[in-house]
């Protein structure tokens, strides 16, 4: 999701002071391509409009866009790579003692009540969902996206297990991003549906509680 998308759901962005002057202009303008790429997606649909309009839109040159974002799906579903990173830090930084699942739970509840973009939990929402739904390559780096969450799980989750890369590690990685899928579309369709978010979100929280309650069921130890 771009990050002009999450401000229609969640407010400003604060700038990080401890940012240099270097690294904040280059967030400034990731950001405003990012902001000029969402209403020319917005306004024709993703597959209508191409990386040099995108780049003209916000005085930019083509190569900075890709520098910025590798591929042109990377514009608009550029939550990607911090979904990546929530996860795996989740499981790297747990206490002591703590099970992946437990952790994944607790982030996953977090961004529910911090209403970020991942927790997909917005009367903004449906919005963002249109555009995917309506273009066969945001829909196809959307799959993809879900493949690279999982594999990075599999990985951190091999990394910090006492019994290393075993087979039910990589399952326990898999059912846990199926199981976060679920929750996930089931929510998505209500909102798309026209129900509002105050509506739908202890229904989005039940179900995550539900869903790794499953987990640690049926993967006790692993989990």
């Amino acid at each position: 999701m771009t990050e002009e998308t999450e401000r229609r759901g969640s407010g400003e962005r604060v700038a990080d002071p401890a940012l240099t002057l270097r690294e904040r202009k280059k967030r400034e303008t990731r950001q405003r391509i990012s902001d000029e790429a969402t209403m020319l997606f917005a306004a024709r649909g993703f597959d209508r409009v191409t990386v040099a309009e995108v780049a003209q839109a916000a005085h930019v040159s083509t190569m900075t866009v890709f520098n910025h974002f590798p591929r042109k799906e990377d514009l608009f579903l550029d939550r990607i790579p911090e979904a990546v990173e929530l996860f795996t830090a989740a499981v790297r930084g747990r206490p002591a003692g703590e099970s992946p699942s437990a952790a994944l739970r607790a982030l996953l509840l977090q961004l529910l009540d911090q209403g970020h973009p991942l927790a997909a939990v917005s009367d903004n929402f449906p919005y963002f969902w249109r555009i995917v739904l309506d273009s066969p390559a945001l829909r196809a780096r959307a799959r993809e996206g879900v493949e690279e969450v999982e594999q990075a799980l599999g990985d951190v989750m091999a990394e910090t297990a006492p019994g290393g890369d075993g087979p039910g590690v990589r399952l326990a990685a898999a059912l846990t991003v199926a199981a976060y899928r679920a929750v996930y579309v089931a929510t998505a369709r209500r909102l798309l549906a026209g129900e509002r978010a105050v509506d739908v979100a202890e229904d989005h929280r039940s179900r995550v509680n539900g869903a790794f309650d499953a987990l640690e069921r049926a993967l006790p130890g692993v989990c």
